[in-house]
């Protein structure tokens, strides 16, 4: 049996003051294309799991996080078919800018309660109850 190959993946909820989550719906032409997720991407090489949510959030939302506040929550680990996701979950609740999206996907604030209603990858779904919990 060949190991499956292991994907760093970082993501972030943005917590508005309103105790609210952001999350983001897969754009046509993307694996999974359709469902709900936490923003963030692919750890790229030389780069920390901080790093990667800081860089992705400016580049897909055009706001400006810093590390100070980023606060770990919990992770996935999910076997799909042909890799094995893990994703480090931060939460940030301070961020510079408005949310925009800046690649044509949509994005909604949802009360952590509602999250259930948007479907969402199977590696994300766990990481509801943390979020319910946390805000």
């Amino acid at each position: 049996m060949n190991p499956a190959k292991i994907v760093l993946v970082a993501a972030c909820a943005l917590i508005d003051p309103d105790g609210r989550v952001l999350i983001a719906r897969r754009p046509d032409g993307k694996t999974m294309a359709g469902l709900w997720e936490f923003p963030g991407g692919k750890v790229e090489a030389g780069e920390t799991p901080e790093q990667t949510v800081i860089r992705e959030l400016a580049e897909e939302l055009s706001v400006d996080i810093t590390q100070a506040c980023l606060a770990p929550l919990t992770f996935a680990s999910h076997g799909y078919d042909d890799f094995h996701l893990l994703m480090p979950l931060y939460i940030c609740r301070r961020w510079h800018g408005l949310v925009r999206p800046t690649e044509g996907q949509a994005v909604t604030w949802v009360a952590p309660n509602r999250l259930r209603d948007y479907p969402m990858p199977p590696a994300d779904e766990p990481l509801i109850a943390h979020l319910i919990d946390a805000v």
